[in-house]
């Protein structure tokens, strides 16, 4: 089922995990601190979760790191893959366990939240150019079908709370500069004083590229108030604001421009200005009850807006734009009962949300003349859930959890560009989700579960293109996936190593494939798709001041059933997606502030087309991250720290078009980079 990893890597990583099992706790440990995961909605402690969620603290977040990209934070997430974090028109591609890979620019497949708010639209896609993870404090992930918890997604939760200033109170001012023109500096000021408590992060970021056409200017506002109202309530207020006005899009290149010139941008990117420019505000409200009745209530709210333009790198229909209004709500209740003498947790709840997208798109020539208008339509997204999840303790050891959801979703196209027909359309969706887990913790450090789901992942706007026409694509329907997983996570004193490892398995039923036509994505249903694989992580205290983190993907994602009229791609790889990746990060803390990580990364190899008949080689990345801090008097600190990715200048692409038009699939990485940043804090 998967291919070998080169025999150096495979030696290594026996020989760290090798003691793992050689090891038994003694029966006098006690347990450690609790930790506590979120982001399944039913809160619960790691150890009695039956699913495969991982959590990245603020620390790992923020120490030497850029902040500016989710890969700086879940490169070590096993399972997770992502893409692209030098084209900032485009955004960054996420896979989870191979969901998510077919998009060309943004996210599918995936639910992501910040703060209690879903970034996910309706439809299925997500933007993450809003994220700050200046003020992000904790970010969950599960990975894997998770329709019961959040609706129309199939790969999995990426979970992000940012800061509302109770903790960690104060100022800190921080400016960076490095290669290829990059320069950030950012500002975050939070504290808490009687019933209130605040946090106001902001960002302004310049970037000139490592490629032509590649520059971005993007600033970003991100700011919490939270009032408390008595025990056990409260009520908090949040703001995040984006302007992004100019994001550049270098394209994709084919074989031969690679050869003559990596920092080259595609001819059409630079002859029609390829980019984009966003404008984007986003007000949300909570409550929440901890003593609602006997139980606890959350009510969520929110409204954003959405200004969005881009030039594509093709002479055609290629200027479009939208204006976008994006509103939702969601009620849970959370309560423990005794269900005869067995204790059970649950949560039920229900989630709204709409999106109306004012849309237009208009030819342009070879000289990037902005000619007629050719599409002008409104399409509308309406997204209602009703879902409960529940844990039943059978033992104090075994944890049984049930879930069920119901989505309707609701999908509406009013087309007013009436030229070529009306091409309006409707489509809706009325989906079950359902997941059972057990959870057997044998000790109070370790813990065996399993669990299966199912998941739906509706097409979105985009993705219902028909290309033989405008409207909707009337042979697309959504994928469905079935998910099976056993797990095993825990923590062995002797040795102060943690470890997380998950057997997955899941069957997709009419997997959305994209392909290309005349430079433009379309999509089909791809029959089925397999995805088995292994995910193991590891954390290994290895002194006072030395840890080694490693995370490990070994999976096999392959069409089972896929035909065109022409072709037959039965058995083929899936393309995008490297069926292994290994991440290990070995850091030294020293005295105060002071602190040294170094990271390695293998990348294998992938393929870039459904008939796998474009490779794309594997690669190794080596990163190195130091830094130091000084007290200056008072409460006021200076930290300095620098940053080398791609240490040793290794070639590889930073992103992979899947099914290019004329070879062109290759986005070029940048070489050796070197940042460094100088921070304030007071």
């Amino acid at each position: 089922m998967y291919k070998l990893l080169p025999p150096s890597l495979m030696l290594t990583g026996l020989a760290v995990s090798s003691p793992l099992w050689a090891q038994n706790e003694p029966a006098s440990v006690q347990a450690l601190p609790t930790v506590e995961v979120s982001a399944p909605r039913l809160a619960r402690e790691l150890y009695a979760t039956p699913a495969a969620v991982s959590t990245v603290d603020q620390e790992t977040i923020a120490q030497g790191q850029q902040r500016v990209r989710l890969d700086e934070t879940l490169v070590g997430v096993p399972g997770v893959f992502i893409q692209n974090r030098d084209n900032f028109a485009q955004g960054q591609r996420i896979a989870i366990r191979g969901f998510g890979a077919r998009a060309p620019f943004g996210v599918r497949g995936i639910t992501v939240m910040v703060d209690g708010i879903p970034y996910t639209l309706p439809d299925g896609q997500a933007q993450l150019d809003a994220i700050d993870l200046d003020s992000a404090e904790r970010i969950e992930v599960i990975r894997g079908p998770s329709s019961v918890l959040y609706g129309n997604a199939a790969g999995g939760v990426i979970d992000v709370t940012t800061a509302d200033g109770r903790e960690n109170p104060g100022t800190r001012l921080r400016v960076e500069a490095g290669s290829d023109g990059y320069r950030k500096a950012s500002l975050q000021t939070g504290g808490s004083q009687g019933d209130w408590s605040h946090n106001v992060s902001f960002s302004a970021l310049n970037v000139d590229g490592y490629r032509d056409q590649s520059s971005t200017e993007k600033y970003l506002l991100n700011a919490k108030l939270r009032r408390e109202l008595g025990s056990e309530r409260a009520l908090t207020a949040i703001v995040n604001l984006l302007e992004n006005p100019r994001s550049e899009d270098p394209g994709a290149l084919n074989a031969g421009e690679v050869a003559s010139g990596r920092h080259q941008a595609a001819p059409n990117s630079l002859a029609l200005d390829a980019g984009q420019n966003v404008d984007q505000q986003l007000i949300g409200l909570q409550y929440e009850d901890l003593s609602a009745g006997p139980g606890e209530f959350y009510l969520k709210g929110f409204i954003a807006r959405r200004d969005f333009e881009q030039q594509l790198p093709y002479v055609g229909d290629s200027r479009l734009g939208y204006q976008r209004d994006y509103m939702g709500a969601s009620a849970e209740y959370h309560h423990e009962i005794a269900l005869g003498e067995l204790p059970l947790s649950y949560v039920a709840g229900v989630d709204v949300a709409r999106q109306d997208d004012d849309r237009f798109r208009r030819n342009v020539n070879a000289q990037g003349g902005v000619g007629e208008q050719v599409a002008d339509e409104t399409q509308t997204a309406t997204s209602t859930g009703v879902f409960a999840q529940g844990d039943l303790g059978l033992t104090e050891q075994v944890t049984l959890s049930l879930g069920a959801r119901f989505d309707r979703v609701d999908l509406d196209v009013n087309d007013r560009y009436l030229a070529d027909g009306d091409q309006s359309g409707e489509r809706t969706f009325n989906e079950w989700s359902g997941s059972a887990g057990l959870s057997y913790r044998y000790r109070p450090r370790h813990q065996v579960y399993i669990n299966t789901g199912t998941a739906f992942e509706t097409p979105t706007f985009s993705e219902f293109a028909n290309p033989i026409g405008g409207g909707f694509n009337p042979s697309i329907e959504p994928q469905k996936a079935w998910n099976r997983e056993v797990g095993t996570r825990g923590y062995i004193e002797p040795l102060a190593m943690d470890y997380d490892l998950a057997l997955f398995s899941v069957r997709v039923r009419d997997e959305l494939v994209p392909f290309d036509e005349g430079g433009r994505t379309f999509y089909q249903n791809a029959g089925d798709t397999n995805r088995d694989g292994l995910e193991l992580s590891l954390g290994w205290q290895l002194a006072d001041q030395w840890r080694l983190n490693s995370a490990l993907t070994l999976a096999r994602y392959e069409f089972d059933e896929f035909a065109t009229p022409s072709e037959r791609f039965d058995g083929n790889r899936l393309p995008g997606l490297p069926e292994q990746t290994w991440v290990n990060q070995l850091t030294w803390e020293g005295l105060a502030h002071r602190f040294a990580t170094l990271e390695t990364q293998y990348v294998g190899d992938m393929v870039a087309d459904n008939a796998n008949e474009t490779e794309i080689d594997s690669y190794w990345l080596v990163n190195l991250r130091v830094g130091d801090g000084w007290q200056l008097g008072g409460d006021t600190l200076l930290n300095a720290y620098v940053g080398v990715r791609n240490l040793f200048d290794e070639d590889h692409y930073a992103n992979v078009r899947l099914n290019g038009t004329f070879g062109r699939f290759y986005e070029p990485a940048p070489g050796r980079s070197v940042y460094g940043g100088l921070e304030v804090r007071f």
